[in-house]
């Protein structure tokens, strides 16, 4: 591990140029006194290190000074290939391995290309996670990764939906995929292929038995393809509603994307009304998203959808009318 993060502060100074002691400890992520220390093991070894005190002061390699260390190991090596990550790499615990890759592929580089990197890394940044949302977290992620990668089965204790809310089940995790920042992970359970998200394990077993993954199994097409079933299950039925200007503004936020699209198709009447015939997955689900929208939208059709708002409405103006009474 130190022999790891000496080199990692090597390929720091010599991609970089002069960095302080402090900023050192922040990007390997130990102590300004560890830093110090590990300075010291390459004065002894030979490295030509120069050490600035003062504010604009800090450690540089001098003469041009270049480590021919810059070979990837097997885990490094991994870990480029998931590049575009970013800070979920760390999540799926092969931060470490990600850094120090990265750090070997541009010592690696001649020093235009390093300098064009150097800046691709400040001017762009992947931010997976939805807006208003948390991205999920859970302490069984860097483990199910381990799994799918030694081809392990995973016993695990699951929450869903519908009854029994909670299952056991052992899983072949074929893969992981991380969809608006949430994970997931595809695997073989006692009978089919499923996906089952990450942040809904209750407890996770690693066992000791092995298993073989299909060679003709695609992820990515296996994914796309559950897209699509999602996709063309989620729009069964239809509502007519009747949409205001101010909130046809509105709709893109509120409702789905086919649905705003419908409605900015739509022709206005001379009150600059909207009506638009838009895709529902279920009456409950589209009568949530229409509440938000208020008195700017009218259901004309069906009309259990209509009746749910109009006892919605009802109910929550007799909320607030006891309330001031």
């Amino acid at each position: 591990m130190r022999a790891s993060r000496i080199l990692s502060l090597l390929l720091l100074l010599q991609n970089r140029g002069r960095l302080t002691a402090a900023q050192l400890a922040e990007e390997l992520e130990v102590s300004v006194r560890t830093v110090y220390r590990d300075i010291e093991a390459l004065h002894e070894a030979g490295v030509p290190l120069y050490g600035e005190a003062g504010h604009a002061g800090g450690y540089t390699l001098l003469g041009g000074y270049r480590t021919r260390l810059t070979g990837l190991t097997g885990a490094e090596a991994e870990a480029l290939s998931l590049a575009g990550l970013g800070d979920s790499a760390a999540e799926l615990g092969i931060g470490a391995a990600m850094a120090t890759a990265q750090l070997k592929l541009q010592a690696a580089l001649p020093e235009e290309l390093r300098d064009r990197a150097v800046r691709l890394r400040e001017r762009f940044h992947l931010d997976a996670a939805q807006w208003y949302r948390e991205a999920d977290s859970s302490p069984f992620l860097s483990t199910v990764a381990q799994a799918v990668w030694e081809q392990r089965r995973i016993r695990v204790r699951y929450s869903r939906w519908r009854e029994p809310t909670e299952v056991e089940r052992t899983l072949e995790p074929y893969g992981i995929v991380l969809k608006a920042g949430r994970w997931y992970t595809v695997a073989r359970g006692s009978s089919r292929i499923g996906t089952y998200r990450v942040k809904q394990i209750l407890s996770l077993d690693l066992t000791e038995e092995r298993f073989r993954r299909p060679s003709d199994f695609d992820l990515a097409q296996y994914w796309r393809q559950r897209l699509e079933e999602f996709h063309s299950q989620l729009h069964r039925d239809e509502a007519v509603v009747r949409v205001s200007a101010r909130g046809a503004e509105q709709v893109p936020h509120c409702l789905s994307q086919a649905a705003a699209e419908a409605v900015a198709a739509g022709s206005a009447d001379a009150e600059g009304r909207v009506t638009a015939t838009i895709p529902m997955e279920s009456v409950g689900a589209l009568e949530t998203q229409l509440l938000q929208l208020g008195a700017e939208v009218e259901v004309l059709a069906p009309v259990e959808l209509r009746q749910r708002l109009t006892d919605t409405v009802r109910r929550t103006l007799a909320l607030y009318e006891c309330q001031t009474s």
